[in-house]
């Protein structure tokens, strides 16, 4: 017999040598008609795998992102298998799933797949899929993996198993089709209702390009017909809340070939709308009892070497600039935490000044791949909204709760009201890719826990996802198409003080090490600002509009009272523009609103007279006249309904 302990912490005897899908079985038929895969000890597995020992063991659905991951992994033998149906002799390298769906990788033998062989794809997937036919795993020898590509004449398949070695390398057949493949897959076909092709792009063998281009076709496929239509639905809502699209409409920000790649241009209105946010972050942060600091965009290597940045990340970073004098190396800044380790220590520290919070609108460099970059949300230069805190063991988790608070502040101001929190723990299994001891961790893992658990988040526990040097509470935002992004970061961090030195005195007189907390509510400006357009689609709380107000003169006779008010209004924080254009109000109004300003402020003849203004409100139509101080008072009303006073419940 063997022990399966399940997430609910019940454990329950079962034969060894049964399966995750056998679990699922003896505690409802429902539940195992929905497991797709299992997660066993932290490794995802097969469903129909046998267990041999004792496991932890979570079943995973399609509501799991592991059974999604999964499900679409199966997908993409799928495809293969219906290409391979259809255009006899293609040749296959690698087919992974991604972020929505999967692609493959595939060598057409001449033939140019477009996207009129998209349906007959998609309906072969379905044929195929109807067969029910199971994923079977089987374990093979080198050689007859050799011998089995060989006869296939793959050189793809032939080329990855180079790097396999005997007792590592495992089939994978549904149907008529055969893959090199680790797994792990859905029990069989049949889950798969509803598929699509979403497109074909180039993709050189092995990334390099002085290799034979392959084509890589991406498709997505769901167990419902329902689930895909309202997919597609949500493609194209996002397609017009694109930030790309949006971002340039509203000039808000550009990019330059011969600035760089992914390093964004702010334009007056992007930077207005920074600096907003920014303002209102440092007012919250000022009252929390952080100070301010400033570091230069550069550092020497050594800093990084010191940090272990460098032997983590060295490789895949902008490489270090040299200077004149001999063995002088200086890298781009990728992070602020070495820089304001280096604060820490630039004097002698004691526990009255603990917890110290500095924090800095610092910008970073990392070198993404030209593939990965994406309108602001993967860039190579960013502004991280960064601060880190010093602070004594017993300090910790009280620490950590205040930056709750603040998260939680700033989701609220700005409309982030669908949430849950990650806790990254350390990988079970694989600890090597992380520096420090196992005291720390566990002490590190058990606060976190603990905070997020006092302030009743809802929390899901993900391992092997902290970072190098310490776990982490991530916030996971639902935006308004549903779309979940990783949005506001806390870590606890026992390492980098260890690894920079860092001491303070304490009330006994000796030295300590200090612990650190890392914090990021906003993560990037640049993230931020992306999923904070495709949320709102462009429409901004008046707080944080770049244009709050569109002065409309109904024709050049009112420009004088036009530009009085605007004054007026620019003295009273009041932002906008006159809009000058001899054009008619009902045209101005129209470009106003899609302009997204907030308010517009129509001015004719007997608003002159009278000393009014006539005021519509976006999306609503007219709400009346207004004198000066009514409008401004008006508007501050508005502003103010948006942004809660921070610390005030």
């Amino acid at each position: 017999m063997i022990n399966v302990t399940l997430p609910d912490g019940s454990v329950k005897p079962y034969e060894s040598g049964s399966s995750s899908m056998d679990v699922a079985i003896s505690i409802s038929e429902g539940l195992a008609r929905n497991v797709l895969a299992a997660k066993v000890n932290g490794e995802v597995w097969d469903a129909n795998r046998p267990l041999e020992s004792d496991v932890e063991l979570q079943l995973l659905t399609w509501n799991d992102l592991d059974g999604k991951s999964t499900f679409w992994h199966s997908s993409a033998h799928l495809m293969a298998e219906a290409l391979e149906s259809l255009y006899p002799g293609v040749k296959f390298w690698v087919g992974p799933p991604v972020e929505n769906g999967f692609y493959y990788d595939v060598d057409t033998n001449g033939r140019v797949i477009s996207q009129d062989d998209f349906k007959a794809i998609e309906n072969k997937m379905l044929e195929l899929a109807r067969q029910k036919n199971e994923y079977i795993r089987q374990p093979i020898s080198k050689a007859d993996a050799i011998s089995y590509f060989k006869d296939k004449k793959d050189e793809y398949k032939l080329d990855l198993l180079e790097g396999l070695q005997d007792g590592q390398i495992t089939f994978y057949t549904q149907g008529n089709f055969t893959d090199l493949c680790r797994g792990p897959h859905i029990p069989n076909t049949g889950f798969i209702k509803a598929a699509k092709i979403m497109n074909v792009a180039g993709a050189y063998f092995k990334g390099d390009q002085n290799n034979k281009q392959l084509t890589r076709i991406y498709g997505v496929t769901f167990p419902k017909q329902k689930e895909l239509d309202d997919y597609l639905n949500l493609l194209e809502e996002a397609k017009k809340r694109d930030h790309r699209k949006l971002g340039q409409e509203m000039d808000i920000f550009t990019f330059s070939e011969k600035v760089g790649k992914g390093l964004p241009l702010w334009l007056p209105k992007g930077a207005m709308l920074r600096e907003r946010l920014e303002n209102f972050l440092k007012k919250a942060q000022l009252k929390a009892g952080y100070l301010p600091v400033v570091t230069p965009h550069i550092g020497s290597k050594q800093l990084y070497v010191t940090s272990g940045h460098w032997d983590k990340y060295g490789a895949d970073s902008f490489q270090p600039i040299k200077t004149p004098e001999e063995g002088e190396e200086f890298m781009l800044k990728p992070m602020n935490c070495p820089h304001h380790c280096e604060i820490f220590k630039a004097r002698p520290r004691s526990y009255k000044e603990l917890p110290l919070r500095l924090a800095e609108f610092g910008t970073v460099y990392r070198y993404e791949q030209s593939g990965e970059l994406h309108g602001l949300t993967r860039v190579r230069g960013f502004t991280q909204d960064d601060a880190h805190i010093f602070c004594a063991n017993d300090q910790v988790e009280d620490e950590f709760k205040k930056v709750i608070d603040l998260v939680l502040y700033v989701f609220k101001s700005l409309g982030f009201d669908d949430f849950s929190a990650q806790v990254s723990l350390r990988s079970k299994t694989d600890r090597s890719k992380y520096i420090g001891n196992d005291e720390d961790w566990d002490k590190a893992e058990a606060a976190i826990q603990r905070a997020a658990d006092e302030k009743g988040l809802k929390t899901v526990v993900e391992y092997g996802e902290a970072a190098f040097y310490g776990p982490k509470l991530d916030f996971m935002v639902k935006d308004a198409l549903g779309r979940k992004w990783q949005l506001g970061t806390i870590q606890v961090d026992y390492q980098l003080p260890n690894r920079f030195e860092l001491e303070y005195v304490g009330r006994d007189n000796q030295k300590h090490r200090p612990v650190m907390i890392h914090r990021a509510p906003f993560g990037s400006m640049e993230r931020f600002i992306a999923i904070l357009i495709e949320n709102t689609a462009g429409n901004f709380p008046l707080w944080l509009s770049p244009d709050q107000v569109a002065i409309l003169p109904v024709s050049e006779k009112y420009e004088d009272y036009a530009n009085e008010v605007f004054l007026e209004l620019q003295e009273r924080d009041i932002r906008g523009y006159v809009d000058h254009r001899d054009e008619k109000v009902g045209r101005k109004i129209r470009d106003a609103e899609m302009s997204k300003i907030p308010l517009m402020i129509i001015v004719g003849e007997k608003d002159m007279n009278d000393k009014v203004v006539s005021v519509r409100k976006k999306g609503e139509g007219d709400i009346g006249q207004f004198t000066i101080d009514a409008f401004v008072a008006f508007a501050e009303v508005e502003i103010n309904k948006n942004i809660p006073k921070f610390g005030v419940n």
